[in-house]
């Protein structure tokens, strides 16, 4: 199918080369006002402000029973002519084609994998007498929902004309602060026409993201100058910003109301999906209780080198709000766990290669964890990571966050293989500072550990001869956790049992239950295990929390 796929995208570009007077024929191709001049099929498509792929709506149909949630417009088009169709989907088995052509019919598709946005494109040829072509999209029968966005039928003007282009929105006026607390204030500024809504910032790093002319800040410290800007935007794209204004709180009692509480020697980590991939969907309330650490995935990267933002999947998560978030991550800390965010996945991806960049990802989490309440960050960057800036980043972030702040690393096997590799290097340079290495050992191939024999995934020697080249190469046991799925769905391959789980953890803790490789002495420390995710685990019914949980738990 790829080959299919890439053959009708040359053919897109050699035979559907744009014109002149070539336009966009289809109407709210971006959903930007809902679904005006689209049809979807029982009632099966809305319009969501996320995920989205530029503007500030997209499409979401969801298939059920026979309805493959099919959505589609008729546009006017010239006789005799080629018109390239393409869209951005997200989401597995999506189609794209086009009916009535006079010719032949097209379509095509992608399988995918249900993450990030890929974009379908194809072309088809007018008949002679024909002004008329239905174009659509659809999903298949029992698939989750799938997503659509930037819908083009781009090809000679039939008559019908296309969609006015907005423009950029101007940089909003009149910013002022109001209503200043030890801990927060009001932010309100002029409203800008055109606009679909506003972005906030905090000493030049983007906090938030609203529709109204006024934001609420909050978890500022006590006694503290800040600079904020707002820039408006629109499908078009980001206006200006704002002149910058200065807020400063007022002084507060206890600097810090809300502190993480302390991870415990032996601790349960589990990542919380941001996102609905047929896993079961979550609030950070439902997480069980034998989760210690909670790490949110993932933080999405911004157009600012480093920095970071978050913006919770609300329609994805069936209307999970952020009040909600935000008052189930503080229960979670009165509970003595701790609420992290990741940083890495999909949409994640950042790079930190210089001080500047550095700089950036220390004060947008510090922000993040302000506004949030999360007690640290998590490293998991799966295209490597550059120690020296890296270090340097989480070590401004630590001096904003105090002692209490918590800091986590995913690696993959493959990283940990050497002391010399840039997450063992990080691992090591903040390692006075560091909570815990959760190393992915899934989706690996074989990897040597530390006797220098050859190990296979899915086995206790696996788990057990890898975790001693971090135990032996400088970590301290209480740093280094064992990563696993908590479903064979859960990830492509490296899947194992609670049980396997079990004796990896009893082997290197007690050595006891090892397999042919057993440690020269034991760990009585070591901090516990990982798994992806909490969401996998709750689909297999806890299996994987409700056994490995209590193992960790009762580590000596």
């Amino acid at each position: 199918m790829t080959a299919v796929l890439a053959a009708g995208g040359l053919t897109a570009l050699a035979t559907g080369t744009a014109q002149a007077a070539d336009i966009n024929v289809a109407r709210n191709g971006g959903f930007e006002s809902g679904l005006a001049n689209w049809s979807c099929s029982g009632g099966s498509g809305a319009s969501v402000s996320s995920p989205v792929h530029t503007g500030a709506g997209a499409l979401k149909a969801t298939p059920a029973g026979q309805d493959n949630a099919r959505c589609s417009q008729t546009v006017t088009v010239k006789p005799n002519s080629t018109y390239t169709l393409s869209t951005q989907v997200q989401g597995s088995y999506v189609y794209l084609g086009a009916t009535g052509t006079g010719t032949q019919d097209v379509s095509t598709w992608t399988p995918g994998s249900g993450a990030g946005w890929q974009k379908l494109s194809t072309t088809f040829t007018t008949g002679p007498s024909t002004t008329q072509v239905t174009v659509y999209t659809h999903g298949w029968y029992g698939q989750p929902a799938y997503f659509v966005d930037e819908f083009s039928v781009f090809g000679p003007d039939g008559g019908g004309g296309t969609d006015p282009g907005p423009s950029v929105p101007s940089a909003p006026a009149q910013a002022a602060v109001s209503g200043q607390t030890s801990d927060g204030l009001t932010l309100s500024w002029g409203a800008v026409s055109g606009a679909t809504g506003y972005y906030v910032y905090q000493d030049g790093v983007r906090v938030k993201t609203v529709t109204a002319a006024s934001a609420q800040i909050t978890g500022l410290a006590a006694s503290t100058s800040y600079s904020f800007q707002v820039s408006a935007y629109n499908a078009a794209g980001e206006g200006p910003k704002s002149a910058p204004v200065t807020g400063t709180t007022t002084g507060g009692g206890n600097p810090n109301p809300n502190p993480n509480p302390a991870v415990p020697r032996h601790a349960l980590t589990g990542y919380w999906q941001n996102f609905n991939n047929g896993a079961t969907v979550q609030k950070i309330s439902d997480v069980s209780a034998q989760y210690d650490i909670i790490a949110v995935s993932f933080a999405d990267a911004t157009a600012t080198p480093g920095a970071i933002a978050f913006n919770l999947d609300t329609a994805g998560l069936g209307g999970y709000t952020v009040a909600q978030f935000k008052a189930d991550i503080a229960a979670k800390k009165a509970a003595g766990k701790s609420v992290i965010l990741s940083i890495g996945g999909e949409k994640g991806t950042i790079s930190v290669n210089d001080s500047a960049s550095a700089t950036n990802l220390a004060n947008s989490a510090y922000a993040l964890m302000q506004e949030y309440g999360f007690s640290g960050i998590d490293i998991d960057l799966e295209n490597g990571l550059n120690p020296t800036y890296m270090t340097q980043a989480l070590r401004a972030l630590s001096a904003k966050a105090g002692s209490s702040l918590v800091i986590t690393m995913a690696p993959q096997t493959i990283d940990m293989q050497s002391t010399q590799g840039g997450y063992f290097k990080t691992a090591l340079n903040i390692k006075d500072i560091l909570t815990v290495v959760n190393m992915q050992y899934y989706n690996s191939g074989s990897m040597n550990g530390c006797d220098g024999k050859v190990y296979s995934q899915g086995s206790v020697d696996f788990l057990t001869a890898l975790a001693c080249i971090q135990l032996e190469g400088g970590l301290d046991p209480s740093q280094v956790g064992i990563g696993v799925p908590a479903s064979p769905s859960g990830a492509g391959s490296g899947y194992v049992s609670p049980t396997v789980v079990n004796n990896a953890l009893d082997c290197l803790t007690r050595g006891v239950n090892c397999g042919s490789f057993k440690p020269s002495k034991t760990y009585p420390g070591l901090r516990g295990a990982m798994t992806w995710s909490t969401n996998w685990d709750a689909k297999a019914g806890g299996a994987w929390s409700n056994s490995v949980g209590p193992k960790v738990h009762a580590l000596p």
